[in-house]
């Protein structure tokens, strides 16, 4: 795995790409590190930050529980759990409350028992369009514990 620090004006321009693409405002941070761990997927660690970017999405890592508290989320039953977990999309049966949330943005999945964040998923559905739905695909898996990220992210610390 291939590290190095990024530029001023490199860390600068992708805090505020994530920030507008999350609605999250960051602090000013130095000696963002990127890792380089596939191809198409780097995690990118800083002062307290860990962001995974796949391809041209930047999804909050799962370890970052302060930043994942800020998004909206979905609880889903202990049935979908092992899915989630395996990488599959969630459906709609499988869930139980959620937040408000639109299509094309990130959501947290969370557990129902111990309330832990287990997946980020993109919508592919608006929230207002799950009152009337009853099955079907809600959100894609983009990053999940035990994935390949997740194994890979455990081994990186600032």
């Amino acid at each position: 795995m291939k590290s190095n620090l990024i530029s001023k004006s490199e860390t600068v321009a992708l805090l505020k790409a994530v920030s507008e693409k999350w609605g999250i405002e960051f602090p000013k941070i130095k000696n963002v590190k990127v890792h380089q761990i596939l191809d198409d997927a780097q995690i990118i660690t800083g002062n307290g930050i860990k962001i995974l970017k796949i391809n041209d999405d930047y999804v909050p890592f799962l370890s970052e529980t302060e930043t994942l508290k800020r998004f909206p989320s979905v609880t889903v039953d202990m049935g979908a759990v092992k899915f989630m977990c395996k990488g599959a999309n969630l459906m709609r049966p499988g869930i139980k409350s959620f937040t408000e949330f639109e299509k094309d943005k990130l959501v947290c999945i969370v557990e129902e028992s111990q309330h832990k964040f287990l997946a980020i998923g993109k919508a592919l559905v608006a929230s207002t369009e799950l009152e009337n739905m009853e099955k079907g695909e809600v959100l894609k898996n983009m990053h999940y514990i035990s994935d390949r990220f997740w194994e890979t992210g455990k081994t990186i610390y600032d």
